[in-house]
Formats: C-alpha cells, structure tokens, sequence
C-alpha cells in the first residue's frame, strides 16, 4: 500500500483480481466500463425485447464477449431506468 493519501491503483499481477472476480472475501466487483459497441447492441436488444431468456441471454453474451451476469444485471438496470423515466 502506497504511502501517500491517494488510493491504491491495482498492478497486473496474481494477488490483483480481474474485473470479473470478487476483490477477496467479501469484495465487489470492479464496475464493467461498457464500450460504445457494446451499449448500442444492448440498447437495440432492449429496444426489440425487455426480457431475455436464457437462450437469448447466451447468445448475446457470447458474441458480446461478457457474461451472462453482465447482459442480465444491465437489463435490470435498464428496465429500472426506464421505470424511473415513466
């Protein structure tokens, strides 16, 4: 740990979990930064369906390159927006 008053920023290196793992016992993620890309495709998915299945969940996880935790707690969000918004 760094001795001055900023905080630490992670190093690459196996004691420094990626942003897919838990920080140790107990820990949060890391917040998944979205591409563009990314959020355009989420977007015109959500757009077309609210809900997705397993199925489609998959799929979208698979050719996005993120989890299906990712696709499933960002359309949770995202109906959550749109519940605030109406």
């Amino acid at each position: 740990r760094p001795s001055g008053g900023g905080q630490a920023v992670p190093e690459e290196g196996p004691e420094w979990p990626g942003p897919e793992e838990p920080c140790g016992r107990g820990g949060r993620r890391l917040r998944t930064a979205f591409s563009a890309e990314q959020i355009s495709t989420l977007e015109s998915s959500f757009q077309r369906q609210q809900y997705l299945g397993a199925a489609e969940r998959r799929q979208l996880a698979g050719r996005m390159r993120l989890s299906e935790v990712q696709i499933k707690t960002w359309f949770q969000n995202r109906r959550m927006k749109l519940k605030r918004q109406l």
